[in-house]
C-alpha cells in the first residue's frame, strides 16, 4: 500500500505561475517590505441605527462550510483528500496549506502530489509562488481561493500540515504579528468558517520509521538529482521560499564541496569515501529533521484541539504499520480506519 504517492512525477518542470496570485501578493507584501512605514489609517466607521444593524445581521450570509484535512508530514493527508473528493464530495476543490508546497520547484523534495494522483480533482496554490509568504500573506491568498471555490458552488477542501497557516486562514480575529504556537498568545477558538476538521494521526514511533523509509524512496525517485540541478542553477537558488524546504540546507555542504561533476573530469574514485560520508550525513540530517518536524506539527495540532477546535482524530497507525511490513492488510486498514470514518464525519457535517 502506498500511503502517500509514488514519485514517478509527471509534473511539468516549471509549474505555471498564477499572475493574479502574484499581483495580489505584491500588494500584500508592500507594507512588510517597509517595516518602518506607518500602516494605513483604519476605515471610517459610520454609526447606524439599531434597526439598520439588525437588518444587516439578518441579511448576513451564513459562514461558508469547508473541510480541513490536517496532520503531521507523511500521514497521508493528500491521499485522503483525493479519496474524499472522488467518493463523497464530488464538488470539492483542494486548497494547499503546506507552506513549502506553495513554492515552485523541487517537486520530489517537497512531496508535491503528482498530476496523475490528483485524479482530476482541482488543486489550488501548489507551486505558484517564489517569494516567501508570511501568515498574513497566506490568509489573504487562501481566503481569495476559498471565495473563488465557493462562488462556483464548490466545496473548499483545505489540506496541509502547516498549522500556523491553517490558523492564520481560519482564526477570527487574527493577529498577524503574534505566534499562538510559541509564547503567551492564545490560539483563537472562534473561526471564520464552519469547519469539518479531519486529523490524520499516526503514532510517533511508527511515523518516524515510515518517514525514514520515505526519504529513501524519494532518493530512489530522483531527489538527489533534483538537488544537484537546484544547487547548480543560480536562478533557482534566488527564490527565497523554496530555500526553506527540508533537503536544501542538509545537502548544501555536500554540493558546496562536491559540485556537479563534469564529464571526463576528476576520477570518481578520488575521494569517494569522503564523498559517501558527506552524502550519508546529509541523508541522516534530512531524516532527523523530518521526524522533528512531524513532532512539532503534532504539538501544534494538540494546542489547537486544547483551544476548542473540534478536530476529529483518525488513527492511521495500523495502516502504516502494515504498509511498512508489505502486508495486504494495509489497504483494508486505511479504508476501514481512515477513509470510511472520514466519509461518515463529512456526510454528517453536510447533513
Amino acid at each position: 500500500m502506498n500511503l502517500s504517492f509514488p514519485h514517478d512525477f509527471d509534473l511539468p518542470k516549471t509549474l505555471p505561475l498564477s499572475q493574479s496570485n502574484n499581483a495580489l501578493l505584491a500588494s500584500l507584501t508592500s507594507f512588510s517590505r517597509h517595516p518602518h512605514m506607518a500602516p494605513p489609517d483604519p476605515p471610517r466607521i459610520s454609526i447606524r441605527s439599531h434597526h439598520d444593524a439588525v437588518d444587516s445581521r439578518r441579511r448576513r450570509r451564513p459562514k461558508e462550510k469547508i473541510v480541513v484535512v490536517m496532520g503531521a508530514t507523511g500521514t497521508g493527508k493528500s491521499r485522503l483528500s483525493v479519496d474524499l473528493a472522488t467518493r463523497c464530495i464530488p464538488s470539492a476543490e483542494i486548497i494547499n496549506c503546506d507552506k513549502i508546497q506553495l513554492y515552485r520547484g523541487l517537486d520530489i523534495t517537497t512531496n508535491k502530489i503528482p498530476l496523475h494522483d490528483r485524479r482530476g480533482v482541482a488543486h489550488h496554490l501548489f507551486g505558484e509562488f517564489e517569494t516567501e509568504l508570511s501568515t498574513a500573506d497566506y490568509r489573504a491568498i487562501a481566503s481569495a481561493a476559498v471565495n473563488d471555490v465557493v462562488s462556483r458552488r464548490k466545496v473548499p477542501l483545505l489540506v496541509g500540515g502547516s498549522n500556523s497557516f491553517i490558523h492564520a486562514l481560519l482564526a477570527h480575529p487574527f493577529a498577524p504579528r503574534s505566534d499562538p504556537f510559541s509564547g503567551p498568545d492564545p490560539v483563537s477558538p472562534p473561526l471564520r468558517y464552519t469547519c469539518c476538521f479531519l486529523w490524520v494521526d499516526v503514532s510517533i514511533p511508527v511515523l518516524n520509521q515510515y518517514l525514514s523509509k520515505r526519504v529513501d524512496d524519494m532518493l530512489r525517485a530522483g531527489m538527489f538529482e533534483e538537488m544537484e540541478d537546484y544547487f547548480t542553477t543560480p536562478a533557482s537558488r534566488s527564490a527565497a521560499g523554496i530555500n526553506r524546504a527540508i533537503g536544501v540546507p542538509e545537502f548544501e555542504p555536500y554540493f558546496r564541496k562536491y559540485p556537479r561533476r563534469i564529464e571526463g573530469g576528476e576520477d570518481e574514485d578520488v575521494g569517494a569515501g569522503e564523498r559517501i560520508e558527506c552524502y550519508a550525513r546529509a541523508v541522516k540530517a534530512i531524516k532527523e529533521n523530518t521526524c522533528q518536524l512531524a513532532k512539532r506539527q503534532v504539538g501544534k495540532i494538540q494546542r489547537l484541539r486544547e483551544a476548542g477546535w473540534d478536530l476529529k482524530r483518525l488513527d492511521a497507525t495500523e495502516a502504516f504499520r502494515a504498509a511498512m511490513a508489505n502486508e495486504a492488510a494495509a489497504e483494508e486498514a486505511w479504508e476501514k480506519n481512515v477513509v470510511e470514518q472520514s466519509v461518515k464525519i463529512v456526510k454528517h457535517f453536510f447533513g
